[in-house]
């Protein structure tokens, strides 16, 4: 019996047996590289097999709801992907939640398309199973406002678009972070939120959220936990930094970086959402803009699109600042490899691939 078989058993009620589960456990130490990941060893493995279960069970009908209000509607890839990926994050993350003597903060580093967003949000759900709540907290939401992010274009005319390094509120995003993880705070916090629909779709601050005590802080973004990197990188930069204005441009970003590094130490870990190939991330965002035409939305055209997203490579290279990253075990703790499809990967520490 196939692994697909067992879980769209258990979904329809059936009891678990130890064969099945037996079954699970070979897969998953047939990929050393996954199960190291998650802790699986040969001793240990029946028992983490069985907690994981336990909880997909319980959590499974919850998450094909979620799924379904994000659009996710295979239900096959919704069970697989729950075993696989969601369950065993959600579960390491409650592992070192109950170590520490504060709220956690995980980083998610994922660019267009990998799915980061739609991770923090089942993430969110299956850690209440665990008595934890859970703020899913964006470095979107640290953008500076609209006014200032005007000002900023007069000063620098290349900043055509929000997202690099240089137009989120650092400071703020500093002084949030440690307030949250204050383990005894007895008064709300106002989390700031950010409409990326406002001025035109130019973006500005929305409403604050009003936060309770947490247990968990999600802390996702496209460049989250990313470092500068020696300047001689650029001496033969890849594509599309052609120019030696675009070559200028991608050296200011990485200066700009260093002003991040402060927030970055607020981070207890950082997993990486990483794409078999970053040019990737340029088709699915040009199929999404499509999806939105053809419901008679506005949507940019796929040359708009080649703009934008080539304009973000410019200012932060995937493979100049993602690729060493992830081959570094002391900055990111776990890699996922992302599928052309969207699905996930193999799963491994950083730098045991």
């Amino acid at each position: 019996m196939s692994a697909k078989e067992i879980l769209s058993r258990w979904v329809v009620g059936k009891k678990p047996t130890v064969n099945e589960q037996e079954k699970l456990l070979a897969e998953e130490l047939a990929k050393p590289a996954t199960a190291t990941a998650w802790g699986i060893t040969r001793e240990n493995g029946l028992e983490k097999i069985q907690q994981r279960e336990h909880l997909f069970r319980a959590v499974y009908p919850e998450v094909v709801e979620l799924c379904a209000n994000l659009s996710i509607k295979n239900t096959d890839q919704i069970q697989e992907t729950l075993w696989k990926l969601w369950l065993p994050i959600a579960i390491q993350l409650a592992e070192k939640k109950q170590q520490l003597q504060r709220p956690l903060i995980q980083g998610i580093l994922g660019g267009q398309g990998t799915g980061k967003t739609t991770l923090a949000a089942i993430i969110r759900l299956i850690l209440k199973h665990f008595n934890y709540s859970t703020l899913n907290f964006s470095l979107d939401d640290l953008y500076k406002t609209y006014i200032e992010r005007e000002r900023l274009k007069q000063q620098d005319p290349r900043l055509i678009w929000r997202g690099p390094p240089g137009t989120h509120d650092v400071k703020l995003g500093i002084e949030i972070l440690d307030r949250l993880r204050q383990q005894k705070r007895r008064y709300p916090l106002l989390i700031p939120r950010f409409d990326k629909s406002a001025f035109g779709g130019i973006g500005d601050r929305s409403e604050p959220e009003r936060v309770d005590a947490v247990d968990v802080i999600l802390f996702e973004g496209w460049f989250v936990g990313v470092r500068p990197i020696d300047e001689q990188a650029f001496q033969a930069s890849p594509a599309p930094i052609i120019t030696q204005e675009d070559r200028k441009f991608a050296q200011d970003c990485n200066q700009r970086l260093k002003e991040y590094l402060p927030l970055w130490e607020r981070l207890d870990s950082l997993m990486v959402l990483y794409p078999v190939d970053y040019r990737l991330s340029k088709q699915w965002r040009q199929e999404a803009e499509q999806k939105m035409v053809a419901k008679g939305k506005s949507g940019m055209s796929d040359e708009e699109v080649k703009k934008f997203v080539e304009y973000f490579w410019i200012s932060l290279h995937p493979e100049l600042f993602i690729t060493p990253l992830i081959q570094n075990p002391d900055l990111v703790d776990l890699v996922v490899e992302i599928k052309r499809d969207r699905t996930p990967g193999l799963v491994y520490q950083a730098g045991l691939p």
